[in-house]
């Protein structure tokens, strides 16, 4: 009598859970007191029921090797003319090679012991002895490409995350596809040009010193001495609104890139009206900053974003405080993406868009009407089927049933599940699932019964006979369901998730639920018979 109570208290407790978690995708206006203590996640619409984006892109790794080569030839630059170890030309050579000219021959055993100690990254390939010198050829380890191409994708697709996270999307699949490659799916976003240039922008930032005795001839003419570069630059006419562009000469040389940011904030200037980025460095980047800005005072400072200059102030004094800002033509939307891609960080190397689909949410709709009506028409088909060959006990099976169903969205919201096409599919199998177990009961038991044992014994027998049974089939399933959620991508992932829910719901009423319904009437009604 009290195991019966137990029992009962248990089911009626976890319908009231399972009725508490879904009550917030049912009803939009809840009380201000149920947000404070109550469960307020709803379920969440796939890409393919809500509508929205999906992406491939490309994260061209072989870029990662060519930055970090370039950053090794400045660096090998400097660490020589640290050790005092005379040098003609230092420049990158083909493939993944540096070039080295030494005076002579007898610099190469000075430039071996400085590999060795400060570059384990690069090998010695070939030095030849000519006219001008000794020229040696420095290659990067092979092991050491195919670690950076790796590292590219993987800190790629977390820079993406990042972004997608404070752009706001709700549950974003973002996942590596092959080697190089990555799978974005973006539920509910409707300004597709926006997301792709977000996702995309490669957000290098960079401050290099302006060259200075270059003029705008020299710059037409292409006549720039050694280590300057020429870069577009941008300008905003305050009257007009009008932005143009033009060309300015910096030196080659990055004096601080953007890894050093910690945050990045649109401020808005009072005296133009306009927005801008205020950047925060840590304190290492602050230490830098200062440096540079009391080293180069009454000199200009490029702001270089993705290659193209953004500002160019005069530094009129050193900056200390670790506090920087991006001026320019921005919009306000367009000044909240950079910050957002600042804050998150630059990609390791550029990605393209290899595949770009949107799904539009009337599709999304349609699919989620089709889904439902087959969910029903199916439920409603088994629902009548087991009233007609199992009478009251059917009745059983099928309140166990809805049941099931209600727990099964009950924990897509608590677990923050999301919920696909696919996904639906999984309930209409989980549906034919739930009743199968009834079945194998209910057959059990009018064996039991045609032996002419009472419906007490015939009921233990049933449940116990079939439960060994019932569960093998499910936890065999289960395992199946679980390896699809692991190793499988988007649509096979939502149908993996209901299916699982699924199953563990269906083993807790199929064995648990409907046995505490028998009890109760056999117990506490009476009954001397089982409608069967």
């Amino acid at each position: 009598m009290k195991s019966l109570q137990w029992r009962a208290l248990l089911v009626v407790a976890i319908l009231v859970v399972g009725i508490i978690y879904l009550v917030p995708t049912l009803s939009s206006g809840l009380p201000s007191w149920w947000t404070k203590i109550l469960p307020k996640d709803t379920i969440h619409l796939g890409l393919d029921l809500q509508g929205g984006m999906h992406l491939v892109l490309e994260v061209e790794s072989e870029k990662a090797v060519e930055n970090t080569l370039e950053r090794l030839t400045e660096d090998l630059k400097e660490n020589l003319r640290d050790s005092r170890i005379p040098f003609t030309q230092i420049a990158r050579g083909k493939g993944h090679t540096i070039e080295v000219q030494l005076p002579g021959a007898e610099q190469q055993t000075q430039l071996k012991d400085l590999l060795d100690k400060s570059f384990p990254s690069l090998e010695w390939r070939s030095g030849e002895t000519g006219p001008e010198g000794m020229k040696v050829l420095l290659g990067m380890k092979a092991a050491e490409v195919d670690h950076i191409k790796k590292l590219a994708v993987a800190q790629g697709l977390e820079t993406i995350r990042n972004r997608i996270d404070q752009f706001g999307v709700t549950e974003p699949d973002i996942r590596a596809e092959g080697e190089d490659r990555i799978q974005i799916q973006l539920p509910g976003v409707k300004d597709a040009q926006r997301a792709v240039a977000l996702i995309g922008k490669t957000a290098l930032l960079e401050f290099k010193l302006v060259a200075e005795g270059v003029t705008p001839q020299d710059i037409k003419d292409g006549k720039v001495p050694a280590g300057v570069k020429i870069y577009p630059m941008k300008h905003e006419d305050r009257t007009t609104g009008q932005t143009t562009t033009t060309q300015i000469a910096l030196k080659d040389r990055t004096l601080m890139t953007g890894e050093y940011i910690t945050n990045a904030q649109v401020q808005i200037d009072h005296q133009y009206n306009t927005p801008y980025v205020a950047l925060e460095f840590d304190q290492q980047g602050g230490r830098i900053f200062e440096r540079i800005t009391e080293a180069n005072v009454k000199k200009q400072l490029a702001i270089v974003l993705d290659g193209v200059v953004s500002s160019a102030p005069v530094i009129q004094d050193k900056i200390s405080g670790g506090r920087a800002s991006i001026t320019g033509s921005f919009t306000m939307e367009q000044a909240r993406d950079l910050a957002i891609v600042l804050r998150a960080g630059a990609l390791p190397a550029p990605v393209k868009v290899l595949e770009q689909r949107t799904v539009g949410p009337s599709l999304g709709q349609d699919s989620i009407q089709k889904g439902l009506l087959a969910c029903f028409v199916g439920g409603l088909a088994i629902i009548v089927f087991m009233v007609v060959y199992y009478k009251l006990s059917g009745v059983v099976a099928d309140v166990a049933l809805l049941m099931n169903i209600l727990l099964i969205f009950s924990g897509l919201a608590a677990f923050g599940a999301t919920l696909t096409l696919p996904g639906i599919a999984g309930i209409a199998l989980t549906i034919g699932m739930a009743v199968d177990a009834n079945v194998l009961i209910y057959e059990r038991i009018r064996e039991e019964l045609k032996l002419g044992k009472t419906p007490r014994a015939a009921l233990d027998a049933g449940y116990d006979r079939a439960t060994v049974t019932i569960i093998d089939s499910n936890v065999t399933t289960l395992i199946a369901a679980l390896v699809l959620f692991q190793f499988g991508t988007g649509p096979i992932r939502g149908f993996a998730v209901t299916l699982t829910i699924g199953l563990v719901a269906n083993l807790y009423t199929a064995i648990i639920v409907t046995r505490v319904i028998f009890d109760y009437f056999l117990t506490e009604r009476r009954m001397r018979t089982l409608s069967i």
